[in-house]
């Protein structure tokens, strides 16, 4: 008897018409910069005029194991946004411009409604990073997954004059360091989570829909995507050196973009007290705290302290902490 793709578990139709789904939904992120719709091998993004001398700026990344929280829960649409603020919360620590994103997802066996609330997602985050969804590639690989199973991975590009980029050289003794403030968890550290609701609070993924909503609720909470704020922040004053606090938390990101003759001193009492982080505490060890997870501070920049009088009114932005002699660490005080 011949054999088909359908019967190995590709169903081809049912692929292409639930590209055909979302079609309206992804064309609405694009701008006059995009050339063509969806459909062909690759996608064409005209570079905006009044450039001297661009630098295509890009970065890679995915949401981790928040995907399992999601998949049990059924909670589709909020992984979308964490996926494009992942990898524009990145792009834009240069200083770039984010200007449009591509997205890979994989899984066993491909559900429309899934599939749907997942692109949503994806275009809103894109809407809240101002940039267009110009492609992507959707997988269907039984036997590589289990039935539910699926993995996301975004591609988000940007562009900066070559003068302007920001690399953290520009930092300076007496600098003055701001944080603005995280929804929460954000995308990193949810292995640890997981462990800790199942085994310390012996809560199964599933009860927690059922019986904790508002401890779901804080964490799930998508990733804030600071691409607006940063630009419009760069209007205003210099940024000297930036970071988008993920794995590893404030220490082990701020490091990668300070001089090795200079320190950050972090004040712990500034940070913002984020209820996530106070149950969490019940469980897991301080320090361990700080090396995981952001501490309810996304993103980080340093500016002159000539600058800080001119966002001295601006409440989404906290003082944490300044700049000193040092040998390129980061400590807290």
């Amino acid at each position: 008897m011949p054999r088909t793709y359908k019967e190995a578990g590709v169903d081809i139709e049912k692929g292409e018409k639930t590209i055909q789904n979302i079609k309206e939904m992804v064309l609405s992120t694009h701008n006059k910069n995009v050339l063509n719709g969806l459909g062909g091998f690759s996608s064409f993004y005209e570079i905006p005029k009044g450039y001297q001398n661009p630098v295509i700026v890009s970065g890679t990344d995915g949401v981790g194991t928040k995907l399992k929280i999601a998949i049990e829960t059924g909670i589709l649409d909020s992984v979308g946004i964490d996926l494009v603020a992942m990898c524009v919360n990145d792009i834009i620590t240069c200083g770039a411009k984010p200007l449009f994103f591509l997205d890979y997802l994989a899984t066993g066996k491909l559900s429309e409604k899934e599939f749907s609330n997942i692109i949503s997602g994806i275009v809103q985050g894109c809407e809240l990073a101002g940039i267009s969804l110009v492609g992507g590639e959707t997988a269907e690989m039984p036997g590589m997954y289990l039935k539910n199973d699926f993995d996301l991975a975004g591609f988000a590009s940007g562009i900066i004059e070559k003068k302007d980029i920001i690399d953290g050289s520009m930092l300076k003794e007496g600098d003055v360091i701001y944080a603005l403030t995280s929804s929460g968890l954000h995308s990193n550290g949810y292995s640890l989570v997981r462990y800790v609701i199942e085994k310390d609070m012996g809560i199964s993924l599933n009860e927690l829909y059922k019986r904790y909503p508002d401890l779901l609720n804080m964490i799930m909470r998508p990733t804030v995507i600071y691409s607006k704020k940063i630009q419009s922040l760069m209007k205003k004053i210099d940024i000297n050196t930036m970071a988008h606090i993920t794995g590893g938390g404030i220490k082990g990101n701020l490091e990668r973009v300070i001089p090795e003759s200079l320190d950050v001193h972090i004040e712990r009492s500034s940070l913002p007290k984020l209820e996530i982080y106070k149950i969490l505490a019940n469980y897991i060890d301080e320090e361990e705290m700080y090396k995981v997870f952001n501490m309810g501070a996304g993103y980080i920049i340093g500016i002159s302290e000539n600058d800080c009088r001119r966002i001295e009114d601006d409440k989404d932005l906290i003082r944490i902490g300044k700049v000193k002699n040092g040998n390129g660490k980061v400590e807290y005080v």
